[in-house]
C-alpha cells in the first residue's frame, strides 16, 4: 500500500523549534519531488518547500527562508522539515507530498499524506 505518514507537529511557543517527517511506505522516495505544504484555519494550502529527486535542489517560499530546511534521507526513504524561529503565522496543519514534477504545484504531486498539525503559540 502507498503512504506518506507526517509526524513531528505539536505545540511550541514562538521562537522555538519542531522538525516533521515524512515517511514513505510502498514506493521509493528517492525517485520523487517531495513538497511541503499547510493549510491555516480558513486559508488555501500553500506551498513551503521543495526538494528535487535528482541533484537535491530545494526551494523556500518567502515566508519561512531562511527558518525551514528541507532535507531527505533516502536511506530512510524519509523526508524532514527542520523548522525553527518558529512564528504564530507557522500555525497550519502540514502536509507532505511526493510527485513526479518539483514545485509548489499541488498538482503536480500524486501521493500526499494526511497532515500533522503545528500549533505556535505563547
Amino acid at each position: 500500500q502507498v503512504q506518506l505518514v507526517e509526524s513531528g507537529g505539536g505545540l511550541v511557543q514562538p521562537g522555538g523549534s519542531l522538525r516533521l517527517s515524512c515517511a514513505a511506505s510502498g514506493f521509493t522516495l528517492d525517485y520523487y519531488a517531495i513538497g511541503w505544504f499547510r493549510q491555516a484555519p480558513g486559508k488555501e494550502r500553500e506551498g513551503v518547500s521543495c526538494i528535487s529527486s535528482s541533484d537535491g535542489s530545494t526551494y523556500y517560499a518567502d515566508s519561512v527562508k531562511g527558518r525551514f530546511t528541507i532535507s531527505r534521507d533516502n536511506a530512510k526513504n524519509t523526508v524532514y522539515l527542520q523548522m525553527n524561529s518558529l512564528k504564530p503565522d507557522d500555525t497550519a496543519v502540514y502536509f507532505c507530498a511526493a510527485g513526479a514534477f518539483w514545485g509548489t504545484t499541488q498538482s503536480d504531486y500524486t501521493y500526499w499524506g494526511q497532515g500533522t498539525q503545528v500549533t505556535v503559540s505563547s
